[in-house]
C-alpha cells in the first residue's frame, strides 16, 4: 500500500530531509456520544507515535441544547481526543466546527512552535447554503514552511446524487479563501487532504453481488463502479487527488452496536462512503497561461518552482484502512497514516522565552524572553502560563498581554511582568508560551519550570480546601503526567 508521488525533485546530496508521520482519521459518527476508549483509533499502542493528528468528524450531534453548550464548552468528542492525547504530550492546535462537523488538528509539542500561519474556515452547501448539515470545514497552516491544508467535508447522500457529491466538492475548493498571500485558496498549498464522508456509492451492482465479494474479500470486483473512481475519470480537479487501493470492507452502512450491514427494511447497499485522497501541487510551469484564480506572473511561478526544488515535499501513504471494532455508529472509521518527507525552511523559533528567578504566588513575576527572528508583532500578542500537558492553546492557567507588562526593553532581551495574584499558590510544573494574534499560533515554548507553593497560603491555612478555580486546574497535574 506504498505510494508515493513521482513528480517531486530529488534532493541533492547536501541536503538533509526529515520524516514526519501523520495519522488521519475520518468518523461519520451518526449523532451518538464518544466511546469511552479511543486507543485503536489513535494506535495509541503502536511503536512509531505521529507527529500529527488529525481528525475528521462527520455528523456530531448538533441539537439546539448540546450546541449552545459546545459553543461555551469543548463539545463531548472533542475533550475526548484532547484528555486521551494530552498525556502524550500531544495539544490541540486548531479545530474548527460547523454544525455536525468536525476538524481537530493536533502536535506533538515539540513541532508547536514551527506550526504557523493558522486559519480555519468553512463552507455550508447543505439546504440551499443556509443550514450546515453539509458542506466542508477546513485548516491551513504552514509547518516548517510548507504549506499544508486539511479539507473534512459531507457531501450529499444518496445514490441518484453522484454529480451534485462533485459539484459541491468543486464548489468548496473555488470558494473558500484564506488570508495568505502565498496560498489564498485551497489548491494554491503544496499538500492537500480531501477526506470524510464523501457519500460516493457503488452503483450497478447488485446486494448478492457486492455481499459476496466483502465476504470474500475480493474487493478490487467492486472498484471499477465505485462512484467517486468513476467521476475520476472524467473530473479533472479529481484527477489531482490520489487515494490508496480500497482494500478494505466498506464502511457504510452498519446496524448500530454490530458488524452487520444493513438489515433494516431499506437494506441499503455497502459502500466506500469514507475516503481520504491527497493531492501534492502540480509543479509551476513558467510557460503556463496566466490563471486568475492561482499563481499568476511567470516571476512569480519560477520562484515557486525554485522553492519547490530547493525544499522538496514527498509523501507516502503507509496505511489505508477501516477499524471494524467501534460499533456505535452506522458507519466504521476510516484511518490513514502517512509520511511526510521535506525539508525545512526553517528551525528556529521566531521568539526564546524563559521565567527569571524562582516563581510563586508570594511574589509577581518576570518573564523574559528574546525575538530571534522578525515576526509581525501586534499589541494583542500574550504569553500564557500553562501546567506541564497541557491539551490545548486556550488550557492555560493564567496569561499577560505583551505590550502591556512590559517593563523593560532593550534590542535582545525583553521583560514582561506577570502579577503574583495571577500565579497559582499550589504551583506544578509549568511552561510559558508566546502566542502571535497575528500568525495565530504559539511561536515560542519555554523550558519546564517549577512554580513553587506559596508559602504564605500555607502559613494562612489556605490549602488546599480554599485555593481558587485556576489552582485547582493545576492541582489536577499529576494526571497529566
Amino acid at each position: 500500500m506504498m505510494e508515493e508521488h513521482e513528480e517531486l525533485s530529488e534532493r541533492s546530496g547536501t541536503d538533509e530531509a526529515d520524516s514526519f508521520r501523520l495519522h488521519m482519521v475520518t468518523w461519520n459518527v451518526a449523532t451518538v456520544d464518544p466511546p469511552d476508549d479511543l486507543t485503536s483509533l489513535l494506535h495509541l499502542n503502536s511503536p512509531k507515535s505521529p507527529d500529527l493528528y488529525v481528525i475528521g468528524l462527520q455528523e456530531v450531534y448538533s441539537g439546539p441544547l448540546r450546541f449552545v453548550s459546545d459553543i461555551v464548552f469543548d463539545d463531548p468528542w472533542s475533550h475526548l481526543f484532547m484528555s486521551t492525547l494530552a498525556p502524550h504530550k500531544y495539544i490541540k492546535v486548531s479545530s474548527i466546527r460547523m454544525q455536525g462537523l468536525l476538524l481537530l488538528f493536533f502536535s506533538k509539542l515539540e513541532h508547536v512552535p514551527f506550526i504557523r500561519d493558522i486559519q480555519a474556515t468553512f463552507t455550508r452547501t447543505g439546504i440551499f447554503g443556509y443550514w450546515g448539515n453539509k458542506g466542508g470545514v477546513s485548516v491551513r497552516l504552514s509547518f516548517y514552511g510548507h504549506m499544508l491544508c486539511f479539507l473534512n467535508c459531507h457531501l450529499a447522500a444518496h445514490m441518484k446524487y453522484a454529480t451534485e457529491r462533485v459539484d459541491e466538492f468543486e464548489y468548496i475548493m473555488d470558494t473558500q479563501m484564506f488570508d495568505c498571500e502565498k496560498a489564498p485558496r485551497i489548491a494554491d498549498h503544496r499538500l492537500v487532504f480531501w477526506f470524510g464522508d464523501l457519500n460516493f456509492r457503488i452503483q450497478d451492482h447488485g446486494m448478492h453481488f457486492v455481499r459476496t465479494c466483502i465476504n470474500n474479500e475480493t474487493y478490487n470486483l467492486l472498484w471499477s463502479k465505485d462512484q467517486l473512481l468513476m467521476m475520476k475519470k472524467k473530473e479533472p480537479m479529481l484527477q489531482e487527488f490520489e487515494e490508496g487501493p480500497l482494500d478494505f470492507q466498506p464502511t457504510y452502512k452498519f446496524d448500530l452496536n454490530s458488524d452487520t450491514y444493513d438489515s433494516s427494511g431499506k437494506k441499503r447497499k455497502p459502500a466506500w462512503t469514507d475516503r481520504i485522497l491527497w493531492r501534492l501541487r502540480p509543479a509551476a510551469s513558467p510557460s503556463d497561461e496566466q490563471d486568475e484564480k492561482g499563481i499568476g506572473s511567470d516571476a512569480e511561478k519560477v520562484k515557486q518552482l525554485g522553492e519547490d526544488e530547493e525544499y522538496p515535499l514527498k509523501i507516502r501513504q503507509d496505511l489505508y484502512t477501516s477499524n471494524m471494532k467501534y460499533s456505535i455508529s452506522d458507519h466504521k472509521p476510516v484511518i490513514s497514516t502517512f509520511t511526510l518527507e521535506l525539508r525545512k525552511m526553517y528551525e528556529t523559533p521566531l521568539v526564546r522565552l524563559q521565567a527569571e528567578g524562582d516563581w510563586s504566588a508570594d511574589i509577581d513575576a518576570m518573564v523574559l524572553y528574546s525575538p530571534l527572528q522578525l515576526f509581525p508583532s501586534s499589541s494583542w500578542d500574550w504569553i500564557g502560563l500553562y501546567r506541564v500537558g497541557f491539551s490545548s492553546v486556550s488550557d492555560y492557567i493564567t496569561y499577560t498581554w505583551v505590550k502591556d507588562d512590559e517593563v523593560a526593553l532593550n534590542e535582545e532581551i525583553i521583560q514582561v511582568y506577570v502579577s503574583k495574584e495571577e500565579i497559582p499558590v499550589r504551583g506544578g510544573e509549568c511552561v510559558l508560551c508566546y502566542y502571535s494574534n497575528t500568525l495565530h499560533c504559539i511561536i515560542g515554548i519555554s523550558e519546564p519550570f517549577k512554580v513553587h507553593e506559596s508559602k504564605v497560603a500555607i502559613e494562612e491555612g489556605l490549602m488546599p480546601e480554599n485555593i481558587n478555580g485556576l489552582d485547582q486546574t493545576v492541582a489536577s497535574e499529576d494526571c497529566w503526567k
